[in-house]
Order: C-alpha cells, then structure tokens, then sequence
C-alpha cells in the first residue's frame, strides 16, 4: 500500500479550507475529488437523481420534520413536503458514496464519509480547523462576507449545522481530535504545506500497515 491507495476523507470548519485542500490532494496523488456538487454528478452514475442530491446539505432534519414525518409514518420515504426526507436523503448521499468508495482511491470533502466509509482498511480521516481570525480572512477574502461580523456569523451558524448534522448521522463527536486520523490546524500552514503533511501522514499510514500484515 501507498499514500495513493487511500480514500482520503477530509472534515473541515467552515472557513478553513478543506475544499482548497482536498482539490490539491487529490490533484498531487492522482485519485478522484468529491465535493458536494460532484457528489451530485456521480449520483448519476448510481442511477439516482443528481438534483435531488444536490439539494442534500450538511443539515440535520428539524424536530418537527421528524416528529410530523414520524407521526405520518413516511419518514423513510418522502416528507410531509413532499419531498425525500432527510433520512432518506442521507441514505441516498450514503449509498452513492459506498459506491464510489469501492471504486478505488479517492478524496471526499464533508457529507460524514469518515463515518460511511468506517470499515475501509484503506480509510484516511482528516479535520481542518483553524481558529476565527483566520477563518473569517478567508471569508472575506472570496466575497462571501463584508465584514468580520458577518464573517463570523456565517462561520459559526454553518459549524453549528454540520456538527449537529454530522453528530445526530454518526452518533460521534465531530470536530474532536479523537474521531479523526488525523486533526490540523489550516492557519498554521499553506494549502501547499498542509496537502504536504497530509501526504507525509499518508505514506506513514500505509508503511505502518505493510509493518503489520
């Protein structure tokens, strides 16, 4: 095994550059890239709806989504709006990223992969943090916020959202050192730096389990 024969999954605080990160990643090892839109694509593939995937967001349903999906018993299949429930629509984003899973190597960004890919020997997590200054810079920095205010705000209500959606999916802790692999702080390093370590931690990774077969 080498540093390419991982499916690398890469969680990350909004605002710290995961997507950036994971892009390069999978650029430097020569694998595929999935992010929430190129999830949607692939879900083609799998003989699903891409825009109903793409509508899937790092959110977890609302209490009364599930108590009046719950109370109509549909909550496995279409919502009392009728669209696909959250459930549903998790088990969909799932089942399209076991499948890409088993094609081989690749880096995906977000949508709880770790946890839906948790039985690959082959897995790789990793978490991006980084502390608020540097995040709302970059906020700011793409035109996705004027002031740090409103950086700020933006960063902590999307933070809020993926760990209450990654947490209720998972039943883990999302964001603590010990869910992941591997946890890095985004500020202290360039993109380039940081693919670079991750790939330092990935050929470590794959020595350490040659050692062991």
């Amino acid at each position: 095994m080498t540093e390419k024969d991982f499916v690398t999954v890469i969680g990350r605080e909004f605002g710290s550059g995961g997507c950036m990160v994971g892009r390069s990643l999978a650029e430097r090892l020569g694998v595929p890239y999935y992010d929430k839109n190129l999830l949607a694509e692939a879900a083609k593939e799998f003989g699903f709806d891409k825009d109903i995937l793409a509508g899937a967001d790092e959110k977890r349903p609302s209490f009364i989504r599930m108590f009046v999906g719950s109370s109509l018993g549909n909550s496995t299949d279409y919502g009392f709006w009728g669209t696909l429930s959250p459930d549903a629509l998790y088990d969909l984003q799932s089942r399209v990223i076991s499948g890409i899973c088993r094609r081989g190597p690749c880096v995906i960004v977000g949508r709880t992969a770790d946890y839906i890919a948790r039985e690959l020997p082959n897995l790789a997590s990793i978490f991006l943090h980084a502390p608020e200054e540097y995040k709302c810079r970059r906020i700011i920095d793409r035109g996705d916020a004027d002031t740090v205010e409103d950086a700020l705000r933006i960063a902590r209500k999307a933070d809020s959202k993926r760990e209450s959606y990654y947490n209720y999916y998972t039943g883990r802790v999302w964001g603590k050192a010990s869910t992941y692999h591997l946890s890095l702080d985004a500020s202290t390093f360039s993109t380039e730096e940081t693919v670079e370590m991750i790939i330092r931690f990935l050929k470590a990774k794959a020595l350490a389990s040659g050692n062991q077969s």
